[in-house]
């Protein structure tokens, strides 16, 4: 069974990895949201998260290591090939300090103990420590930012220019985090100790020193903001989360990694007081340093996830098991760890930038199987909630599902490596792990850094402090049933605060809830889905579909929440596909006796041929299809062959219908609207997406037109029997579009198009005047394509053509079979007037015509 998790942990690992190597990079992160690279500058500033980007490639450096960890050895050589190549750290930018230690050096450093056991395992001889020298020049540049009076950092630095001088951009800044300045020993002790010059390690030293001699004395806590150059505590609470966590995980680790006993007695010290003012199981909440019997706050935030991993490595068992529990519990409520959750296990912020701390803790608990099952749910919600087709999605609320465009370097880098190794038997793995030290950001440091002892000669260390680490559990517990029953009361307080909805799994009945990007409208079982969820569909005049949820209709309040989540994500594709917006493609008329001048606005499809690469387009006589929908096989297939299909919209896909054209032989298609009085006057560009599978397979243009354009293309087809069309990405001067059997010359005086859509303008005198340049466009206006979200109880989704990856444009492009009411007469009438104002300027195109013969 675990076999399977563990190759799923595989492939989830891939399907992120390959989504930022295929769409980021060279971009320091991938947005998996709309498919490309995040790079600093070009995106609107998110603050000092930025800091963490560098345009140094973040997430294939952060990367490295868990490449050859999961046995993807091939990978990791290119990956390393690519980092000596391609990345530069000169850039002129400014970073944050502790991201880029813990990011980039830690990165670099991994891959450098990987490709060093790999060269020594016979792989990879060409290796020549390519990766420390970048470790070395990036440590050095990172260097100026200790030049201050008490050793402390600053918390940025200019990677080119360093801290001072204006053109740093930096430097002005006092206050730096605890954790930022107190989580810089592993990697530069490792970084002297590869490269053999101590530099490094001294100003790390020199830093956890200042910190440790400016703790609070009767308290022995830290506070979480310090000014780097007076040592005062700016902000005075303490607690083991965000901005004080890794100073504590360093401290320990230190003592793993370099055999200092100084920082376990500091360790010890620490520890000592946070179980006693902080800890308060299960929970763990900030105090003030001075008064630490007196809250700081009554939430916790999720970074305070690792300390039950932390206390395992210390061997304090008991606590752990609360407080993991407890976090277990949260998670299993809101599916992620929220940002930062109350004492009453409520979200105070809602959002999940995928932290990994949770599964870094259940990784160090125990193979006890229920970890491994807390393990199971962490991949799951993961692939049930965060994964979208382009890699994983950060969450922007919990609560409703709503993903933000943004996947961290830190989810390949730390993720990935805790759930393989809890999934994996010791055969699975390359190396023996217990020989590394895990980095906070888990990179891996070999043990065979560590002196044999590095403490000073003559130091009396306070062996009352020391709590020696490991105990046998089995004998502090020889109670099996003894976790269970710490973990049973978290769980029913838990259940008390926050009411957890019945576990009867609704509306999959035990599957997990349809995702938007799967749901296709002409699917029985997914219209069921969405009645239990409270989800109704409304057919618009217009050939729209809109969604409408009624969370009090729902089957079960789990199905209403399942419902929300699928309508918000309803919601981003709909955004997603606005952003995505393709342009429109032509169908001009060029036969006798219209010779280009009707140009009509199409629609295009997001398969087939793209006529935007297609510099001559595609030109043929058109010929309706027989059936006139297209989602059958063709009677007429002979005629057809080497025409352009025309087809009406509705009963199947738009991809079916391409498929039964290219088999018949046709050189292309046209879809016409089937909803009367339709028109690119007043409806948005309507583009066609496929049906969920690969269509790779089709290889042939397809353009929708609205059904005003079309009839005009069916009358002309019903006069004149014989009509030529040419489908291009724009317009085409007439003298493109005549070929050698074409009547009249191309220099007549007259206007040279009509362009019948109010959307996009074709300047008609830019073409006559200027055969280079053959159209003038003016975009559509996005007023038209509105998304409303009303309330919890009652969410609204007017839906366009919404385009995500697989399966949701067969939704809202093709129709499922409900004929729209007609009225016949004015709707004939209004086709009428339109062709009699077409035939009138057709006459007068005529006798200008006669006129200059």
């Amino acid at each position: 069974m675990y076999l399977l998790l563990r190759n799923q942990v595989l492939e989830m690992f891939d399907h992120a990895y390959q989504n930022y190597m295929d769409h980021a990079y060279p971009a320091d992160e991938l947005m998996p949201l709309t498919c490309r690279g995040r790079v600093r500058g070009l995106e609107p500033s998110r603050g000092d998260i930025d800091d963490a980007l560098g345009k140094f490639s973040l997430t294939l450096i952060d990367t490295l290591d868990t490449l050859a960890l999961l046995n993807k050895t091939v990978e990791f050589e290119e990956a390393v090939r690519r980092v000596v190549a391609d990345v530069r750290l000169d850039n002129d930018i400014v970073v944050s300090v502790f991201e880029t230690n813990i990011r980039v050096l830690g990165g670099l450093l991994g891959g450098h103990s990987m490709a060093v056991m790999l060269k020594e395992s016979g792989r990879m001889v060409w290796y020549q420590d390519e990766l420390l020298h970048m470790a070395k020049d990036l440590g050095l540049r990172l260097l100026p930012a200790f030049n201050t009076s008490s050793g402390l950092p600053y918390p940025r630095v200019n990677l080119r220019y360093g801290v001072r001088g204006p053109e740093t951009r930096t430097g002005t800044e006092t206050d730096t985090c605890t954790a930022c300045a107190g989580t810089i020993i592993l990697e530069f002790a490792a970084l002297s100790r590869f490269t053999g010059d101590p530099t490094f390690e001294a100003h790390a030293r020199r830093a956890l020193d200042f910190l440790w001699e400016k703790r609070q004395r009767n308290s022995n806590l830290v506070g979480t903001t310090i000014n780097i150059h007076s040592g005062e505590w700016v902000r005075r609470d303490s607690g083991v989360g965000a901005g004080i966590d890794s100073y504590y995980e360093y401290l320990m680790k230190a003592y793993i990694l370099l055999g200092d006993d100084r920082f376990l007695q500091r360790f010890n010290t620490h520890y000592a007081s946070i179980m006693k003012y902080i800890s308060q199981p299960p929970l763990l909440l900030d105090v003030h340093i001075h008064k630490p019997l007196l809250p700081a706050r009554t939430w916790m935030d999720s970074l305070l996830a690792f300390f039950p991993g932390l206390q395992v490595l210390k061997g304090d068992i008991r606590p752990a098991i609360e407080t993991h529990e407890m976090l277990y519990q949260v998670t299993k409520k809101h599916n992620f760890l929220p940002e930062a959750f109350t004492t009453d296990y409520r979200v105070h912020w809602a959002q999940h930038p995928l932290r990994p701390e949770f599964a870094e803790s259940t990784l160090l608990a125990t193979r006890d199987p229920y970890y491994l099952e807390v393990g199971r749910t962490i991949l799951e919600n993961l692939n049930r909630f965060a994964r979208v087709p382009c890699g994983f999605a950060a969450m922007k609320d919990v609560r409703t599902g709503s993903h933000e465009d943004r996947m961290d370097s830190f989810f390949l880098a730390e993720m990935f490596k805790y759930l393989f190794l809890l999934f994996a038997e010791e055969d699975d793995l390359p190396f023996n792990v217990e020989d590394y030290v895990f980095t906070t950001e888990a990179h891996l440091l070999p043990l065979s850094l560590s002196t044999a002892s590095n403490s000073q000669a003559g130091e009396e260390l306070d062996d009352s402090n020391f709590e020696w680490t490991c105990p046998n559990t089995r004998l502090l517990f020889p109670d099996p049933a003894f976790p269970r029953n710490l973990r049973e009361p978290i769980r029913s307080a838990v259940d008390k605060s926050c009411p957890r909805p019945t576990t009867h799994r609704e509306p999959g009945m035990g599957r997990p809830p349809l995702r938007a990007q799967d749901f296709m409208a002409n699917n029985p079982e997914h219209l069921e889905l969405l009645r239990r969820m409270g989800v109704s569909l409304i057919h618009l005049k217009d050939g729209r579909v809109q969604l409408v949820q009624h969370a009090t209709q729902a089957v079960s309040a789990i199905a209403a929440e399942d419902g929300m989540r699928f309508m918000q994500e309803m919601m981003e594709l709909s955004s997603q596909q606005q952003k995505e917006q393709l342009p429109p493609r032509a169908v001009q008329i060029v036969s006798h006796p219209f010779f280009g001048r009707v140009v009509l606005t199409a629609g295009p499809a997001q398969f087939g041929l793209d006529l935007f690469k297609s510099s001559s387009g595609v030109r043929g006589f058109v010929t309706v299809a027989e059936p006139y929908n297209g989602c059958s096989e063709l009677s007429n297939g002979e005629i057809v062959a080497g025409r352009i299909a025309l087809l009406q919209r509705g009963q199947c896909m738009f991809a079916e219908k391409a498929r039964h054209i290219h088999k018949a032989g046709a050189i292309g298609g046209i879809v016409i609207d089937d909803n009367e009085g339709s028109s690119s006057d007043t409806a948005p560009l309507f583009q066609m997406a496929g049906d969920g599978r690969n269509t790779d397979d089709v290889t042939l243009p397809l353009l929708f037109l609205f059904h005003k354009e079309g009839n005009i293309l069916l009358e002309a087809l019903k006069e004149y029997r014989e009509v030529e069309v040419l489908l291009s990405d724009k317009a085409r001067d007439r003298g493109e579009t005549l070929s050698k059997t074409d009547k009249y010359p191309s220099s007549m005086g007259f206007p040279s198009c009509i362009m019948l859509q109010r959307s996009y303008l074709l300047d008609c005198s830019t073409v006559e005047k200027d055969h280079t340049s053959s159209a003038s466009l003016e975009p559509v206006d996005q007023s038209q394509v509105t998304t409303q979200e009303q309330t919890t109880d009652d969410s609204v989704l007017g839906q366009e053509s919404v385009q995500p990856a697989e399966g949701l444009g067969s939704y809202v492009s093709v129709d499922v079979g409900e004929e729209p009411a007609v009225d016949g007469d004015s709707s004939s009438q209004s086709v009428d007037s339109l062709m009699a104002d077409w035939q009138e300027d057709l006459e007068a195109f005529k006798q200008m015509e006669k006129d200059e013969l």
